[in-house]
C-alpha cells in the first residue's frame, strides 16, 4: 500500500470526548497510530482545539508515543488546494463525525494494514469504504 496522508481528529477519536478535558484514550488508538507511522503513513492532528487546549492534546499524544508531522495544517511540502482554503489536504480523514460515526481503531487498522498481513480469503480487492464498514 502506498503511503497515505491521514488527518486524525482528537476528541471522540483518539480519546473519548470529554472536552475541554482530555478523555481516556480510545481502545487501540495509540497502538494503531504508532503502527500507521511505522508503515510510513503521514499523520496530521486535525482538531478544533486551539491555544492551550491544542497544546495539551499534542503533549498528551507525545506522552503516549505519537508525534504528528503536522498540527491543524498541511505538510510543508504539500501544495494547498487553494490559497484561501483552510482545508487540510489528506487521503483519509479519521473522525468521530464521519458518516456512520467512528468505527473504532481495530477497524481502522484492519482497513489500512498492509495487504501481506491480510488472510488469503481477504486478499480480494475491496474499496476503502467496504474495508472499514464492510
Amino acid at each position: 500500500m502506498r503511503s497515505l496522508i491521514i488527518a486524525v481528529d482528537f476528541d471522540g477519536t483518539v480519546v473519548e470526548d470529554a472536552y475541554p478535558r482530555i478523555g481516556k484514550p480510545q481502545l487501540f488508538a495509540f497502538e494503531t497510530l504508532k503502527a500507521l507511522r511505522e508503515e510510513r503513513h503521514r499523520l496530521i492532528l486535525w482538531t478544533c482545539r486551539k491555544g492551550q487546549r491544542l497544546q495539551e492534546a499534542v503533549d498528551f499524544c507525545r506522552e503516549n508515543g505519537v508525534e504528528f508531522y503536522a498540527i491543524n495544517s498541511n505538510f510543508p511540502d504539500e501544495p494547498l488546494t487553494s490559497e484561501d482554503s483552510p482545508k487540510i489536504v489528506a487521503d483519509l480523514y479519521i473522525d468521530d463525525r464521519n458518516l456512520g460515526g467512528f468505527p473504532g481503531w481495530d477497524r481502522v487498522w484492519n482497513a489500512l494494514k498492509p495487504d501481506d498481513e491480510l488472510p488469503e480469503e481477504d486478499m480480494r480487492p475491496k474499496g476503502l469504504f467496504q474495508r472499514i464498514f464492510g
